[in-house]
């Protein structure tokens, strides 16, 4: 879980504690890749504020939620996905969150199938 601190893997990343090619960052998040890629480009966007997983969001966090997906938008269009990509939260396990702070997987290059999983 994480705690107040965001003192998970990702939080140790944005505090650059752990050593990490930043494709994006601004006062509201950072962008990197997935050190487990599920697509040729697989993109993980991480807002700074941590926040446990998306079904412990709050009201506040609107703007930030709607952040981070205009984020997505302007992260694909940089890596040249113009075809398509897709955009996923996984939240709680049976959800299959591995890291309890919210981030956002930007997945392309590939025809990602339907249903997933």
């Amino acid at each position: 879980m994480a705690a107040d601190s965001g003192d998970t893997i990702f939080g140790k990343i944005i505090r650059k504690e752990i050593p990490s090619e930043f494709l994006h960052e601004d006062d509201q998040c950072i962008v990197i890749k997935d050190i487990s890629p599920q697509a040729p480009v697989h993109l993980l966007i991480i807002p700074k504020k941590a926040i446990i997983g998306l079904s412990k969001a709050e009201e506040s966090d609107e703007q930030l939620l709607g952040h981070l997906l205009l984020v997505a938008k302007k992260v694909a269009a940089e890596q040249g996905l113009d075809k398509g990509f897709r955009v996923v939260i996984n939240d709680g396990f049976e959800g299959g969150q591995s890291v309890y702070h919210l981030h956002v997987h930007v997945l392309g290059k590939r025809l990602l199938a339907w249903p997933p999983g």
